[in-house]
């Protein structure tokens, strides 16, 4: 099955998707985010072309596991989209992604401040990995 992991923002929802064997998970997009509602119905559009039948939306908890306002609201989108949607939608803790994927950019040669994008959809990218690394029974 194919999944869609989300990094929720305030201003940018970074992408990645999974393949159907939930084994690897690959950047995708960024979007600007106008409205929750927008975002919902891009989020949709692009879960029906790309086949996916579920979603992993980061949850930013707090370093010490606690959650936030940003927490809440990632939550509240989530809920959003699983009701418009009518597909799963699973939190999960995305703590220090964005750390990790701006740490990749730079190993990869990117300045993270010129692309912002595309940190956003690395670390996307990240926090669908570890769910689905978990889900094969990793750590």
């Amino acid at each position: 099955m194919r999944i869609l992991g989300i990094d929720f923002g305030e201003r940018r929802i970074g992408v990645a998707i999974s393949d159907p064997a939930e084994s690897l998970a690959t950047p995708l997009a960024t979007l600007s985010r106008r409205s929750d509602r927008a975002a919902v119905e891009e989020l949709i559009e692009l879960a029906r072309s790309e086949q996916v039948e579920a979603f992993i939306v980061g949850e930013p908890r707090r370093l010490d596991g606690s959650r936030g306002e940003a927490a809440e609201r990632a939550a509240s989108f989530a809920r959003k989209l699983e009701r418009a949607s009518g597909l799963p939608c699973e939190l999960v803790d995305e703590a220090l992604t964005s750390v990790a994927a701006e740490a990749r950019l730079r190993a990869a040669g990117v300045d993270p401040r010129r692309h912002p994008e595309r940190v956003d959809a690395v670390a996307a990218q990240i926090l669908l990995a570890e769910a689905l690394e978990r889900r094969r029974g990793g750590r």
